[in-house]
Protein backbone atom coordinates (compact mmCIF):
# COMPACT_ATOMS: atom_id res chain seq x y z
CA UNK A 1 0.00 0.00 0.00
CA UNK A 2 1.02 3.58 -1.21
CA UNK A 3 0.85 7.00 0.65
CA UNK A 4 -0.64 9.08 -1.39
CA UNK A 5 1.67 11.73 -3.00
CA UNK A 6 1.58 14.48 -1.93
CA UNK A 7 1.62 13.04 1.86
CA UNK A 8 4.57 11.37 0.63
CA UNK A 9 6.10 14.64 -0.68
CA UNK A 10 4.91 16.27 3.14
CA UNK A 11 6.98 13.65 5.13
CA UNK A 12 10.31 14.53 3.11
CA UNK A 13 9.74 18.21 3.62
CA UNK A 14 9.02 17.45 7.37
CA UNK A 15 12.32 15.53 7.44
CA UNK A 16 13.99 18.79 6.18
CA UNK A 17 12.10 20.65 9.31
CA UNK A 18 9.59 22.06 6.90
CA UNK A 19 12.41 24.95 5.43
CA UNK A 20 10.78 27.95 3.65
CA UNK A 21 13.00 27.08 1.01
CA UNK A 22 12.22 23.61 0.11
CA UNK A 23 9.60 23.55 -2.73
CA UNK A 24 7.07 20.69 -3.46
CA UNK A 25 5.28 20.21 -7.26
CA UNK A 26 2.55 18.30 -7.97
CA UNK A 27 1.91 18.23 -11.60
CA UNK A 28 0.32 16.19 -14.71
CA UNK A 29 1.63 14.51 -17.49
CA UNK A 30 -0.45 14.66 -20.86
CA UNK A 31 -2.15 11.59 -19.79
CA UNK A 32 -3.28 12.92 -16.28
CA UNK A 33 -0.55 11.27 -14.30
CA UNK A 34 0.44 12.73 -11.42
CA UNK A 35 4.16 13.32 -11.09
CA UNK A 36 5.32 15.02 -7.60
CA UNK A 37 9.38 16.76 -7.18
CA UNK A 38 10.44 18.35 -3.95
CA UNK A 39 14.03 20.38 -4.09
CA UNK A 40 15.81 23.21 -2.75
CA UNK A 41 14.96 26.59 -4.54
CA UNK A 42 18.16 27.79 -3.13
CA UNK A 43 20.48 24.82 -4.49
CA UNK A 44 18.99 24.43 -8.05
CA UNK A 45 19.54 25.85 -11.72
CA UNK A 46 15.47 27.18 -11.95
CA UNK A 47 16.13 27.66 -15.56
CA UNK A 48 17.68 24.30 -16.13
CA UNK A 49 14.25 22.89 -14.29
CA UNK A 50 12.02 24.73 -16.24
CA UNK A 51 13.24 23.31 -19.99
CA UNK A 52 14.78 20.19 -18.81
CA UNK A 53 11.99 18.62 -16.20
CA UNK A 54 8.99 20.78 -15.85
CA UNK A 55 8.79 21.42 -19.76
CA UNK A 56 9.23 17.30 -20.55
CA UNK A 57 6.87 16.42 -17.94
CA UNK A 58 4.34 17.96 -18.66
CA UNK A 59 4.14 18.42 -22.59
CA UNK A 60 6.58 16.07 -24.16
CA UNK A 61 6.22 12.32 -22.42
CA UNK A 62 3.63 10.06 -21.82
CA UNK A 63 4.69 8.98 -18.17
CA UNK A 64 4.21 4.96 -17.15
CA UNK A 65 7.46 4.63 -15.15
CA UNK A 66 10.52 5.65 -13.94
CA UNK A 67 12.90 4.51 -17.20
CA UNK A 68 10.37 6.63 -19.46
CA UNK A 69 10.90 9.46 -17.10
CA UNK A 70 14.55 9.31 -17.52
CA UNK A 71 14.38 9.00 -21.13
CA UNK A 72 12.74 12.13 -21.31
CA UNK A 73 14.75 14.12 -19.27
CA UNK A 74 17.56 14.80 -22.00
CA UNK A 75 18.82 17.53 -20.99
CA UNK A 76 19.79 16.62 -17.40
CA UNK A 77 23.17 14.47 -17.22
CA UNK A 78 22.92 13.33 -13.82
CA UNK A 79 20.27 11.25 -12.86
CA UNK A 80 19.63 7.94 -10.95
CA UNK A 81 17.39 5.99 -9.68
CA UNK A 82 17.39 6.37 -5.55
CA UNK A 83 15.11 4.69 -2.58
CA UNK A 84 13.23 6.63 -0.28
CA UNK A 85 15.93 6.87 2.20
CA UNK A 86 17.78 8.34 0.07
CA UNK A 87 15.88 11.66 -0.82
CA UNK A 88 16.29 13.62 1.27
CA UNK A 89 20.00 13.37 1.46
CA UNK A 90 19.61 13.82 -2.75
CA UNK A 91 18.00 16.76 -2.21
CA UNK A 92 20.20 18.38 0.33
CA UNK A 93 22.98 17.35 -2.10
CA UNK A 94 21.16 20.22 -4.96
CA UNK A 95 19.06 17.42 -6.39
CA UNK A 96 15.25 17.21 -7.74
CA UNK A 97 13.68 14.58 -6.37
CA UNK A 98 10.54 13.31 -9.04
CA UNK A 99 8.32 10.58 -7.88
CA UNK A 100 5.46 8.71 -8.81
CA UNK A 101 1.90 7.60 -7.72
CA UNK A 102 1.61 4.49 -6.30
CA UNK A 103 5.00 3.64 -7.03
CA UNK A 104 8.07 3.48 -4.56
CA UNK A 105 10.72 3.82 -6.35
CA UNK A 106 12.43 7.45 -6.75
CA UNK A 107 14.29 9.55 -9.55
CA UNK A 108 16.92 12.44 -8.61
CA UNK A 109 18.68 14.76 -11.01
CA UNK A 110 21.35 16.76 -10.29
CA UNK A 111 20.69 20.26 -11.24
CA UNK A 112 22.58 21.64 -8.37
CA UNK A 113 23.98 25.65 -8.75
CA UNK A 114 25.33 28.23 -6.84
CA UNK A 115 27.47 31.07 -7.19
CA UNK A 116 31.20 30.62 -7.19
CA UNK A 117 34.76 32.25 -7.49
CA UNK A 118 36.13 32.32 -10.35
CA UNK A 119 39.59 30.72 -10.58
CA UNK A 120 42.35 32.97 -9.88
CA UNK A 121 45.71 33.95 -8.52
CA UNK A 122 46.02 33.09 -5.46
CA UNK A 123 47.47 36.20 -3.14
CA UNK A 124 49.75 33.98 -1.18
CA UNK A 125 51.16 32.18 -4.29
CA UNK A 126 51.81 34.36 -6.59
CA UNK A 127 54.30 33.36 -9.69
CA UNK A 128 56.29 35.38 -12.19
CA UNK A 129 56.06 32.53 -14.90
CA UNK A 130 53.66 29.41 -14.43
CA UNK A 131 49.78 28.66 -14.22
CA UNK A 132 47.89 31.45 -12.48
CA UNK A 133 45.17 29.40 -11.70
CA UNK A 134 44.08 28.76 -7.79
CA UNK A 135 41.66 26.90 -5.91
CA UNK A 136 38.69 28.19 -4.97
CA UNK A 137 35.42 27.49 -2.70
CA UNK A 138 33.69 24.81 -4.59
CA UNK A 139 34.94 21.08 -4.78
CA UNK A 140 33.59 20.54 -7.80
CA UNK A 141 35.86 22.88 -9.60
CA UNK A 142 38.77 22.34 -7.89
CA UNK A 143 38.41 18.55 -8.15
CA UNK A 144 38.26 19.48 -12.28
CA UNK A 145 41.68 21.97 -11.99
CA UNK A 146 43.42 18.71 -10.97
CA UNK A 147 41.48 16.78 -13.76
CA UNK A 148 42.58 18.94 -16.00
CA UNK A 149 46.21 18.02 -15.52
CA UNK A 150 46.03 14.09 -15.18
CA UNK A 151 44.53 12.28 -18.61
CA UNK A 152 44.99 9.23 -16.53
CA UNK A 153 42.64 6.68 -15.84
CA UNK A 154 45.55 6.34 -12.80
CA UNK A 155 43.62 9.35 -11.03
CA UNK A 156 41.66 8.50 -8.14
CA UNK A 157 38.96 10.62 -6.01
CA UNK A 158 37.32 9.22 -3.33
CA UNK A 159 34.49 11.05 -1.48
CA UNK A 160 33.58 11.14 1.83
CA UNK A 161 31.38 13.20 3.95
CA UNK A 162 32.13 14.66 7.42
CA UNK A 163 30.43 16.60 9.83
CA UNK A 164 27.03 16.03 11.99
CA UNK A 165 25.24 18.92 10.86
CA UNK A 166 27.37 20.73 7.83
CA UNK A 167 27.88 16.66 5.89
CA UNK A 168 30.23 18.30 4.14
CA UNK A 169 32.17 17.14 1.07
CA UNK A 170 35.78 16.04 1.25
CA UNK A 171 37.58 14.31 -1.66
CA UNK A 172 40.87 12.30 -1.36
CA UNK A 173 42.58 12.35 -4.58
CA UNK A 174 46.05 10.50 -5.46
CA UNK A 175 47.49 8.36 -8.22
CA UNK A 176 47.29 4.55 -8.30
CA UNK A 177 50.65 3.15 -9.18
CA UNK A 178 52.51 5.89 -7.14
CA UNK A 179 50.78 6.86 -3.95
CA UNK A 180 50.99 4.14 -1.17
CA UNK A 181 47.77 2.51 -0.46
CA UNK A 182 48.58 1.84 3.72
CA UNK A 183 48.77 5.73 3.46
CA UNK A 184 45.76 6.51 1.92
CA UNK A 185 44.09 3.92 4.37
CA UNK A 186 45.25 5.82 7.16
CA UNK A 187 44.11 9.07 5.94
CA UNK A 188 40.70 7.59 5.00
CA UNK A 189 40.34 6.02 8.40
CA UNK A 190 41.43 9.44 10.21
CA UNK A 191 39.00 11.11 8.22
CA UNK A 192 35.87 8.65 8.71
CA UNK A 193 36.60 8.83 12.83
CA UNK A 194 36.31 12.47 12.91
CA UNK A 195 33.03 13.37 14.89
CA UNK A 196 32.18 17.43 14.86
CA UNK A 197 29.57 19.28 14.04
CA UNK A 198 30.95 20.59 11.49
CA UNK A 199 33.74 21.35 8.75
CA UNK A 200 33.55 25.00 8.09
CA UNK A 201 37.22 24.97 6.19
CA UNK A 202 40.21 22.32 5.58
CA UNK A 203 42.06 23.79 8.55
CA UNK A 204 39.26 21.75 10.48
CA UNK A 205 40.55 18.54 8.81
CA UNK A 206 44.06 19.49 9.74
CA UNK A 207 44.04 19.27 13.17
CA UNK A 208 42.40 15.91 12.75
CA UNK A 209 45.37 14.42 10.15
CA UNK A 210 48.16 16.30 12.61
CA UNK A 211 49.74 12.55 14.55
CA UNK A 212 51.05 15.60 16.84
CA UNK A 213 48.03 18.00 17.41
CA UNK A 214 49.51 20.21 19.63
CA UNK A 215 53.17 20.89 17.83
CA UNK A 216 53.58 24.34 16.98
CA UNK A 217 55.25 23.02 13.94
CA UNK A 218 52.96 22.35 10.75
CA UNK A 219 52.46 18.55 9.88
CA UNK A 220 49.97 19.47 6.61
CA UNK A 221 50.51 20.69 3.64
CA UNK A 222 48.18 23.54 2.29
CA UNK A 223 48.56 24.52 -0.94
CA UNK A 224 46.29 27.30 -2.95
CA UNK A 225 47.39 26.31 -6.93
CA UNK A 226 46.96 23.27 -8.71
CA UNK A 227 50.12 22.78 -10.68
CA UNK A 228 51.85 22.46 -6.82
CA UNK A 229 49.36 20.04 -5.79
CA UNK A 230 49.52 17.71 -9.27
CA UNK A 231 53.36 18.15 -8.64
CA UNK A 232 52.80 16.65 -4.74
CA UNK A 233 50.60 13.90 -5.97
CA UNK A 234 53.39 13.02 -8.61
CA UNK A 235 55.54 12.81 -6.28
CA UNK A 236 53.01 10.19 -4.38
CA UNK A 237 51.39 12.45 -1.78
CA UNK A 238 47.81 12.35 -1.58
CA UNK A 239 45.82 15.59 -1.97
CA UNK A 240 42.36 16.29 0.77
CA UNK A 241 40.11 18.32 -0.88
CA UNK A 242 37.65 20.21 1.35
CA UNK A 243 34.34 21.39 -0.12
CA UNK A 244 33.90 25.53 0.38
CA UNK A 245 37.62 25.89 1.13
CA UNK A 246 40.19 27.04 -1.37
CA UNK A 247 43.19 25.26 0.64
CA UNK A 248 44.21 21.50 -0.69
CA UNK A 249 45.87 20.04 1.89
CA UNK A 250 48.72 17.06 1.02
CA UNK A 251 50.00 14.36 3.14
CA UNK A 252 53.38 13.46 3.77
CA UNK A 253 54.24 16.69 4.87
CA UNK A 254 58.00 17.21 5.16
CA UNK A 255 59.91 21.05 6.71
CA UNK A 256 61.57 21.36 3.38
CA UNK A 257 58.67 21.49 1.18
CA UNK A 258 57.71 25.04 2.44
CA UNK A 259 61.00 26.57 1.89
CA UNK A 260 60.40 25.20 -2.14
CA UNK A 261 58.08 27.65 -4.50
CA UNK A 262 56.72 26.58 -8.15
CA UNK A 263 59.18 29.44 -9.10
CA UNK A 264 61.82 27.44 -8.57
CA UNK A 265 60.72 24.64 -11.01
CA UNK A 266 59.71 27.80 -13.67
CA UNK A 267 62.75 29.03 -13.98
CA UNK A 268 66.16 27.77 -14.06
CA UNK A 269 67.70 25.20 -11.04
CA UNK A 270 70.70 27.85 -10.81
CA UNK A 271 68.46 30.79 -9.79
CA UNK A 272 65.91 28.45 -7.85
CA UNK A 273 69.15 26.95 -5.87
CA UNK A 274 69.94 30.29 -4.90
CA UNK A 275 66.64 31.48 -4.19
CA UNK A 276 66.08 28.88 -1.43
CA UNK A 277 69.72 29.25 -0.11
CA UNK A 278 68.10 33.11 0.29
CA UNK A 279 65.10 31.62 2.18
CA UNK A 280 66.82 29.53 4.66
CA UNK A 281 69.02 32.30 5.17
CA UNK A 282 66.05 34.87 5.68
CA UNK A 283 63.73 32.56 8.13
CA UNK A 284 67.69 32.20 10.27
CA UNK A 285 67.14 35.77 9.90
CA UNK A 286 63.51 36.14 11.31
CA UNK A 287 63.76 33.61 14.34
CA UNK A 288 67.63 34.80 15.59
CA UNK A 289 68.79 37.94 14.99
CA UNK A 290 66.50 39.75 17.54
CA UNK A 291 67.53 37.59 20.35
CA UNK A 292 71.22 37.54 18.74
CA UNK A 293 71.19 41.29 19.10
CA UNK A 294 69.49 40.98 22.64
CA UNK A 295 72.40 38.74 24.49
CA UNK A 296 75.02 40.78 22.82
CA UNK A 297 73.82 43.80 24.11
CA UNK A 298 73.23 42.54 27.59
CA UNK A 299 75.32 39.65 28.18
CA UNK A 300 78.24 39.57 25.16
CA UNK A 301 79.51 43.08 24.87
CA UNK A 302 83.01 41.97 25.05
CA UNK A 303 82.67 40.32 21.66
CA UNK A 304 80.70 42.53 19.90
CA UNK A 305 82.32 44.46 17.52
CA UNK A 306 84.23 47.61 18.37
CA UNK A 307 82.55 49.83 15.96
CA UNK A 308 79.26 48.13 16.18
CA UNK A 309 79.40 48.34 20.21
CA UNK A 310 80.02 52.48 20.15
CA UNK A 311 77.13 52.69 17.78
CA UNK A 312 74.90 50.96 20.21
CA UNK A 313 76.20 52.83 23.27
CA UNK A 314 75.51 55.88 21.95
CA UNK A 315 72.25 55.44 20.64
CA UNK A 316 70.52 53.64 23.13
CA UNK A 317 72.17 56.11 25.77
CA UNK A 318 69.27 57.14 27.81
CA UNK A 319 66.48 55.01 26.34
CA UNK A 320 63.90 55.04 29.70
CA UNK A 321 63.49 51.13 29.22
CA UNK A 322 65.92 47.75 29.33
CA UNK A 323 67.53 46.53 26.33
CA UNK A 324 64.38 43.55 26.70
CA UNK A 325 61.45 45.46 27.28
CA UNK A 326 63.05 47.53 24.30
CA UNK A 327 62.77 44.94 21.48
CA UNK A 328 59.31 43.24 22.97
CA UNK A 329 58.05 46.40 22.85
CA UNK A 330 59.31 47.00 19.25
CA UNK A 331 58.29 43.48 18.63
CA UNK A 332 54.73 44.00 19.86
CA UNK A 333 54.04 47.50 17.81
CA UNK A 334 55.07 45.72 14.81
CA UNK A 335 52.86 42.95 15.34
CA UNK A 336 49.65 45.03 16.59
CA UNK A 337 50.51 47.29 13.13
CA UNK A 338 50.32 43.63 11.03
CA UNK A 339 46.96 42.45 12.96
CA UNK A 340 45.45 46.36 12.52
CA UNK A 341 46.50 46.75 8.60
CA UNK A 342 45.21 42.81 7.84
CA UNK A 343 41.87 43.55 9.22
CA UNK A 344 41.04 46.91 7.61
CA UNK A 345 39.81 47.92 4.24
CA UNK A 346 42.13 48.11 2.31
CA UNK A 347 42.91 51.75 1.30
CA UNK A 348 42.71 52.31 5.37
CA UNK A 349 45.34 49.66 5.77
CA UNK A 350 48.03 50.52 3.74
CA UNK A 351 47.39 54.17 5.53
CA UNK A 352 47.62 52.65 9.14
CA UNK A 353 50.72 50.55 7.72
CA UNK A 354 52.88 54.14 6.37
CA UNK A 355 51.28 56.10 9.38
CA UNK A 356 52.68 53.38 12.42
CA UNK A 357 55.88 52.18 10.35
CA UNK A 358 56.83 55.66 9.49
CA UNK A 359 55.45 57.99 11.91
CA UNK A 360 55.59 56.00 15.18
CA UNK A 361 58.63 54.34 14.33
CA UNK A 362 60.56 58.19 13.70
CA UNK A 363 58.74 59.58 16.71
CA UNK A 364 59.78 56.84 18.80
CA UNK A 365 63.22 56.90 17.86
CA UNK A 366 63.30 61.03 18.66
CA UNK A 367 61.26 61.01 21.44
CA UNK A 368 64.13 58.61 23.52
CA UNK A 369 61.39 55.78 23.88
CA UNK A 370 63.06 53.63 20.94
CA UNK A 371 66.79 53.39 19.59
CA UNK A 372 67.60 53.44 15.67
CA UNK A 373 68.99 49.47 16.05
CA UNK A 374 66.24 48.16 17.32
CA UNK A 375 63.81 49.38 15.48
CA UNK A 376 65.97 48.37 12.22
CA UNK A 377 66.81 44.65 13.71
CA UNK A 378 63.17 43.82 14.58
CA UNK A 379 61.73 45.27 10.88
CA UNK A 380 64.34 43.23 9.19
CA UNK A 381 63.10 39.92 11.06
CA UNK A 382 59.68 40.84 10.51
CA UNK A 383 59.98 41.13 6.82
CA UNK A 384 62.26 38.42 6.84
CA UNK A 385 59.04 35.93 8.56
CA UNK A 386 57.41 36.29 5.03
CA UNK A 387 59.91 35.34 2.54
CA UNK A 388 57.77 31.79 3.42
CA UNK A 389 54.52 32.37 3.91
CA UNK A 390 53.41 28.98 4.74
CA UNK A 391 55.57 28.92 8.01
CA UNK A 392 54.96 32.57 8.94
CA UNK A 393 52.66 32.14 12.08
CA UNK A 394 54.88 29.72 13.48
CA UNK A 395 58.02 31.22 12.91
CA UNK A 396 56.15 34.59 14.53
CA UNK A 397 56.16 32.48 17.99
CA UNK A 398 59.72 31.04 17.50
CA UNK A 399 60.98 34.37 17.38
CA UNK A 400 59.49 35.51 20.31
CA UNK A 401 60.29 32.54 21.75
CA UNK A 402 63.70 32.87 21.11
CA UNK A 403 63.82 36.77 22.36
CA UNK A 404 62.93 35.34 25.76
CA UNK A 405 65.83 32.82 25.85
CA UNK A 406 68.12 35.47 24.05
CA UNK A 407 67.49 38.18 26.70
CA UNK A 408 67.39 35.45 30.04
CA UNK A 409 70.11 33.14 28.82
CA UNK A 410 72.38 34.62 26.30
CA UNK A 411 73.85 33.04 23.61
CA UNK A 412 74.10 29.90 25.41
CA UNK A 413 70.10 30.13 26.02
CA UNK A 414 69.84 30.52 22.11
CA UNK A 415 72.36 27.45 21.24
CA UNK A 416 70.33 25.21 23.18
CA UNK A 417 67.36 26.19 21.75
CA UNK A 418 68.00 25.45 18.60
CA UNK A 419 69.54 22.51 19.44
CA UNK A 420 66.54 21.04 21.27
CA UNK A 421 63.90 21.99 18.61
CA UNK A 422 66.06 20.76 15.39
CA UNK A 423 65.87 17.64 17.78
CA UNK A 424 62.08 17.83 18.60
CA UNK A 425 61.80 18.08 14.57
CA UNK A 426 63.65 15.54 13.95
CA UNK A 427 61.52 12.90 15.61
CA UNK A 428 58.42 13.63 14.14
CA UNK A 429 56.66 11.21 11.58
CA UNK A 430 54.23 12.36 9.35
CA UNK A 431 52.80 9.05 7.57
CA UNK A 432 55.96 7.54 7.12
CA UNK A 433 58.19 10.52 6.27
CA UNK A 434 60.52 11.45 8.52
CA UNK A 435 59.89 15.61 9.25
CA UNK A 436 63.40 16.97 8.46
CA UNK A 437 63.86 14.18 5.67
CA UNK A 438 66.42 14.30 3.33
CA UNK A 439 68.77 15.68 5.83
CA UNK A 440 67.65 13.87 8.89
CA UNK A 441 68.13 11.00 8.01
CA UNK A 442 70.20 11.54 4.67
CA UNK A 443 68.70 10.55 1.77
CA UNK A 444 71.20 10.82 -0.52
CA UNK A 445 68.64 10.26 -3.77
CA UNK A 446 66.61 13.17 -2.49
CA UNK A 447 69.23 15.80 -1.81
CA UNK A 448 68.54 16.68 -5.42
CA UNK A 449 65.78 18.55 -5.00
CA UNK A 450 66.54 19.62 -1.83
CA UNK A 451 68.54 23.14 -0.77
CA UNK A 452 70.54 23.03 -3.64
CA UNK A 453 68.47 21.65 -6.20
CA UNK A 454 69.70 19.89 -9.98
CA UNK A 455 68.15 20.21 -13.57
CA UNK A 456 65.12 18.14 -13.64
CA UNK A 457 66.54 15.98 -15.98
CA UNK A 458 68.65 14.84 -13.71
CA UNK A 459 65.88 14.08 -11.24
CA UNK A 460 64.82 10.24 -12.55
CA UNK A 461 63.52 9.17 -9.04
CA UNK A 462 60.77 10.03 -6.90
CA UNK A 463 61.83 10.77 -3.35
CA UNK A 464 62.45 8.13 -1.75
CA UNK A 465 62.15 10.35 2.12
CA UNK A 466 58.24 8.74 2.27
CA UNK A 467 56.67 5.15 0.88
CA UNK A 468 55.39 5.59 -2.35
CA UNK A 469 54.47 2.70 -4.78
CA UNK A 470 57.07 3.46 -7.70
CA UNK A 471 60.46 5.15 -7.24
CA UNK A 472 61.08 5.98 -11.39
CA UNK A 473 60.19 9.13 -12.67
CA UNK A 474 61.62 8.87 -15.58
CA UNK A 475 63.95 6.41 -18.02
Amino acid sequence: MFFNLQTRLKNFKKQLNDADDVSIKIVQTKTGQKVGMIFLRSMIDNQLFQTGIFKPITEECDIIDMDKIKANLLNISNTKQINGKEVVNCVLDGGVVICLENSNSYLSADLQKYTARTPAEPPTSAVIQGPREGFVEDIKINLTLLRRRFYSKDFVAKQLKVGKYSNTKIIIAYINGIADKSVVKEIESRLKQIDIDGIVDSHYIMQFLEKRPRSLFKQVGSIEKPDIVAAKMLEGRVAIIVDGSPIVLTLPFVFLEDLQSSDDYYNSHIYGAFIRVVRIIAVLIAIILPATYLSLRIFHPNVTPIKFLVTITNTTKGLPFTPFFEMVFISLLFQILYEVSLRLPSYLGLATSIVGALILGDTGVKAGLISPPGVIIVALAKIALYTVPEQAYQLSILQYLFLFVGGSLGMLGIVGLIIYLITYMASIDSYGAPYLAPFAPRVKNDLKDAVLMTNLRDMKTRPQSFRNKNFTRQK
